[in-house]
């Protein structure tokens, strides 16, 4: 039995590790990979003493995310679920309700893991879910900048409801995700063990699409500045959201809007790079393609004039290239330059509302 102890905890990930992982993926964010990946650290050592039942002190290491569009919130949660190796769901915070009013009741965010987990529910009980657009669900009754109304079914009242499962609770959920209201199917899963991150922009908060802010880099020059922007507890509850649920929340990570050359890097440099994954589609239609470094600046430069960061890359991407791509199989054994020129003539008069992002 101690034997077996011992390779159980070999098998806990080291914070580095863990970081490393998600450095590979994961570009920039050098600050929210190391805080993620203490707190992943934490909630493996947390499972590990549960499984070997032992006391532990050990609180829920929950996180909040908190960064403009297209910083990378999901897709740094996304990464940690593949690390960790156990089921993950992303769910919008918005879709929610308070128990009583039409809407999802928090407990199907459960079912949707459940599903991911093939209906396993101690593979349910050690996963991930990820509640986006947590900002929006603030509380509304003061009328405020954040608020449009008195009654609050939304926003407060999901707060409340969304408590108990970031604590740890014992909950019945529906097996049927897309038919919740159907009161015959539960099962009962225990939420003390899921790691929830949420994450939001509170654009209210920092003025995200101001110039300095774009230019922000990770260098030593503007991390004095990057510490007078910190979001505080205190102004995260004049926001609207409640003390209790902030509470729940232990890890709080902010995410800096990512540059021009950090974007570039997105579209290179992961094993799973937009850039690479069109070469390797073209290359099965025999059809070679370079992509010059001022092309895809383009590409980038037109994300980050609207606001869109790394979320947008894919669809201007697949906008410029959708010519490309229709005539692939009538084009075999030859070359394509997506150099500047190519890009610019493209994107000449495409709406960014219309990309999918």
């Amino acid at each position: 039995m101690e034997s077996s102890a011992r390779r159980d905890e070999a098998a806990v990930l080291t914070p580095r590790e863990i970081y490393e992982r998600l450095d590979r993926f994961v570009i920039g964010q050098d600050g929210a990979k190391r805080a993620v990946a203490i707190a992943a650290h934490n909630h493996l050592k947390r499972l590990l003493a549960r499984r070997l039942r032992r006391t532990s002190l050990i609180k829920k290491s929950n996180i909040l995310l908190i960064g403009p569009t297209g910083s990378g919130k999901t897709h740094i949660a996304r990464n940690l679920a593949d690390i960790l190796n156990v089921p993950f769901t992303t769910v919008d915070a918005t879709e929610y309700t308070e128990a009583g009013y039409y809407g999802k009741d928090v407990e199907v965010m459960i079912s949707d893991l459940l599903f991911k987990a093939n209906h396993s529910v101690e593979d349910t009980q050690r996963g991930i879910i990820f509640i986006d657009e947590v900002d929006k669900i603030a509380r509304r009754s003061q009328g405020a900048r954040n608020g449009a109304g008195s009654r609050d079914i939304g926003g407060e009242g999901v707060q409340q409801s969304l408590l108990k499962l970031l604590e740890g609770r014992e909950v019945y959920v529906p097996l049927n995700v897309t038919q919740a209201w159907n009161k015959s199917d539960f099962v009962q899963v225990d939420t003390r063990d899921i790691l929830f991150i949420c994450a939001g922009t509170f654009s209210d908060l920092h003025d995200y699409g101001d110039e300095g802010g774009r230019a922000m880099g990770f260098g030593a020059d503007d991390a004095a500045k990057r510490r007078q922007r910190r979001i505080s507890t205190k102004q995260l509850t004049e926001f609207g959201m409640l003390a209790e649920f902030l509470g729940r929340l232990p890890v709080v990570v902010q995410l800096d809007r990512l540059g021009e050359d950090d974007l570039l890097r997105v579209l290179t440099e992961p094993p799973d790079a937009i850039v690479r994954e069109f070469r390797e589609l073209l290359a099965m239609d025999e059809l070679e393609v370079d992509f010059a470094e001022p092309g895809l600046r383009e590409v980038v430069r037109y994300s980050l004039d609207r606001g869109l960061g790394a979320r947008g890359l894919r669809s201007i991407l697949e906008h410029v290239m959708s010519d490309v791509m229709f005539e692939a199989p009538e084009r075999r054994r030859r070359q394509v330059a997506v150099d500047a020129g190519f890009v610019r003539e493209r994107l000449r008069g495409l709406d960014s509302t219309q990309l999918d992002v």
